[in-house]
């Protein structure tokens, strides 16, 4: 959305720093995200899969169709970044911001279609009872965190364009002034983001809303940082950037930035942990057992079920010569 709005600028003759920024420095930008991105990405499917292939398997199934749709959107983002890195500044004005609203649009409805998925994860809503996959779809957390990520990721890019635009020597520092101006405009929507922090809490069912609230120590602690870095970068975008209209130099730019990952990183965090001890809400543990099996489990032990059976059981821990007997049984293992 800033490479848009920047490229509108520039093609409307509204900014001269901005043609100097699209013709060269925006290629910056489409690569740190492009990079990162990968990184991230292939990182995250790497870590799941083997920490909780039950749960992702789960997902898959009620959800194939969906992550197809944001497999398309995502292939669009792609094709239409690697164009605009590759062939921009051949295109003309009206081709060039055609292919980066595109650029912007599929990344945006790629967050859509994924938060859609991972905010069922802690609220499956109605869904437990219909069943129906829009009911999963569009639950209780969807939209308030849709909306929330869709703020950040606004502020983030600002705030990465003014550490990238006072890094370019191209620019005069009237030039970085307008610029940064300019950019700053993208961390307005910071006004609403306790409106939605509130709506996303007020959201979640109330066992779990505990946790944040005092409950875990680690949870109301990230949250803090979250919600105190936010306040940071907030009130400096708010009142210093746009009210007062402050020059951001290189260090300022870069504190924000590192202040800002800092509230995304408690946030995240916050995010995964609120749903402990599910990974599905009321329908899958942390440690791949549904539910329904627990009172079996407690009965039994979890070694009738267990995939990799302990072998040679003469090499295990014993009591009086004999093999420990809860470790036999599994009984360690689930127990009230």
């Amino acid at each position: 959305m800033l490479l848009c709005y920047l490229q509108w600028l520039a093609m409307t003759g509204r900014s001269q720093p901005a043609r100097i920024f699209m013709d060269g420095y925006f290629r910056y930008l489409v690569l740190i995200s492009f990079v990162t991105g990968a990184l991230t990405g292939v990182g995250m499917w790497f870590t799941s899969i083997p920490v909780s292939p039950v749960t992702v398997g789960q997902m898959i199934d009620e959800f194939h169709w969906l992550w197809a749709v944001e497999w398309t959107f995502f292939c669009l983002e792609v094709v239409a970044g690697y164009a605009a890195f590759k062939y921009g500044h051949r295109l003309t004005d009206g081709a060039r911001l055609t292919l980066l609203v595109l650029y912007s649009f599929a990344a945006w409805m790629s967050l859509f279609w994924i938060d859609g998925i991972l905010s069922f994860q802690l609220t499956p809503g109605a869904w437990r009872e219909s069943r129906p996959i829009w009911d999963a779809f569009f639950n209780p957390t969807f939209l308030p965190s849709t909306l929330y990520r869709t703020v950040a990721a606004l502020v983030v890019a600002s705030l990465v364009a003014m550490v990238l635009v006072n890094m370019a020597p191209a620019f005069s520092r009237e030039q970085r002034e307008e610029l940064v101006r300019r950019a700053a405009w993208l961390t307005a929507p910071m006004a609403l983001m306790p409106l939605l922090g509130v709506w996303f809490v007020a959201a979640m069912p109330p066992d779990t809303r505990e946790w944040i609230l005092g409950g875990s120590v680690a949870m109301t602690l990230m949250v803090n940082i979250a919600v105190g870095a936010s306040a940071v970068v907030g009130i400096y975008a708010l009142v210093g950037l746009l009210r007062n209209k402050l020059h951001v130099n290189g260090a300022t730019a870069v504190v924000l930035c590192l202040i800002a990952f800092a509230a995304t990183a408690g946030g995240e965090f916050v995010r995964e942990e609120v749903r402990k001890p599910y990974t599905l809400r009321e329908l899958l543990y942390s440690n791949s057992i549904r539910p329904e099996q627990v009172a079996a489990l407690r009965e039994r032990g979890l070694s009738e079920i267990d995939p990799y059976p302990l072998l040679n059981e003469d090499e295990l821990p014993k009591v009086d010569g004999k093999p420990h007997p809860f470790l036999r049984t599994g009984g360690l293992v689930v127990r009230e």
